[in-house]
């Protein structure tokens, strides 16, 4: 089942234009959204859950399309954000009560039950609370309303390594049940590694592709050797191409390795093809 498609939208600044963006993501599944700062992630996210109004394009969440309901749509989507969203001020219990008045579906079994699982206590404040807590509170509030969507905005951003592992476990168990799916955006490649199913990568405000992650690593190689057996030719194929003391480095598409058997080659991860094309 389809629980999310974006269809052509589009969000114009001054200095900045969304452009026809479009990707759709199936149920029990998990989409990395990269691109690097500025790319335009959060304002697609935002423009995706009308945070940000787009000026054009269509968003269909769990069969519902946001611009004819937006609040059946808002109540099936959790949206964590990575950057403090909180009264920093008001206890953990206080913030749930209001929180849960908004979700006819919440389920305060499951609340306490994922608050004790991540060891989180309601009597604290939120300013007492660490990066990675707050995280896991934002997942635990979207979760308790049995969101079908979450929505991540630089969860992993700030978190040291073992809470970003925590949340790779926490990401596969949601999905599990093949009825909840996960959009995240990030700029720490390596946590795409771990538990992604899709890459939807995005380049001033454009989608340069959206696929499997196994496709989309597959459909480059990295490249090195003696920059004066080049020709102009192979140079001119060669991605994010570089010189340094020992030869050349760069990337290749797969497709194309016949034209490079003299030099060697190697399988790229999602950080090395990044890099390549942004260069």
């Amino acid at each position: 089942m389809e629980i999310l498609r974006v269809e052509n939208l589009c969000k114009r600044y001054p200095t900045f234009s969304l452009e026809n963006v479009s990707f759709s993501l199936e149920s029990g599944y998990i989409m990395g959204f990269i691109g690097r700062n500025g790319a335009g992630k959060t304002t697609t996210l935002k423009s995706m859950l009308h945070f940000a109004h787009p000026d054009s394009g269509s968003v269909t969440i769990n069969g519902h399309n946001i611009d004819e309901n937006e609040t059946a749509v808002k109540q099936s989507v959790g949206f964590i954000s990575g950057s403090d969203c909180f009264y920093p001020h008001k206890r953990l219990s206080v913030i749930t009560d209001v929180t849960s008045r908004f979700f006819p579906d919440w389920n305060q079994d499951t609340y306490k039950s994922l608050i004790e699982k991540f060891g989180l206590d309601e009597k604290k404040y939120t300013k007492q609370l660490s990066a990675g807590m707050k995280v896991k509170y934002q997942i635990a509030l979207a979760m308790s309303h049995d969101a079908k969507l979450l929505v991540f905005d630089e969860p992993t951003s700030g978190l040291d390594p073992v809470s970003r592992d925590e949340l790779s476990v926490i990401f596969q168990d949601y999905i599990s049940d093949g009825l909840h799916s996960i959009l995240f955006s990030t700029h720490i490649i390596s946590d795409l590694e771990k538990c992604t199913d899709f890459i939807t990568y995005i380049k001033d405000g454009k989608i340069i592709r959206s696929t499997d992650i196994l496709t989309f690593k597959d459909e480059y190689l990295l490249i090195s050797g003696t920059e004066q057996t080049l020709t102009e030719e192979q140079k001119s194929r060669i991605i994010g191409f570089r010189t340094n003391r020992f030869g050349f480095e760069g990337m290749i598409k797969s497709s194309e390795k016949s034209l490079f058997s003299a030099f060697e080659t190697a399988a790229p991860s999602i950080e090395d093809i990044m890099i390549h094309t942004e260069r």
